[in-house]
């Protein structure tokens, strides 16, 4: 059984792989999106319980993922990281 469901959200293959393995070797749920537009996509699919977001993504960067993350009622209470 999932601890719970954690969207990653970075450009970078490599560190995705590496926070979702440690994540769900910890019994964590977790989906990954390459970029801003994507991960705002399945934040809004997904509604996870935690979302960690790299600040420096290519089109929508990090702090544009997290103010449209906090505009939108659906996905507002949603802990960013």
């Amino acid at each position: 059984m999932a601890k719970g469901r954690i969207l990653v959200i970075d450009d970078e293959k490599d560190l995705i792989e590496l926070v979702s393995y440690n994540l769900e070797k910890e019994g964590f749920q977790v989906k990954s999106a390459l970029n801003g537009e994507r991960g705002l996509a399945a934040a809004m699919q997904e509604l996870p319980d935690i979302i960690l977001v790299d600040l420096m993504l290519p089109g929508v960067d990090g702090l544009e993922v997290c103010r449209s993350l906090r505009a939108n009622s659906r996905t507002s209470r949603i802990p960013v990281i």
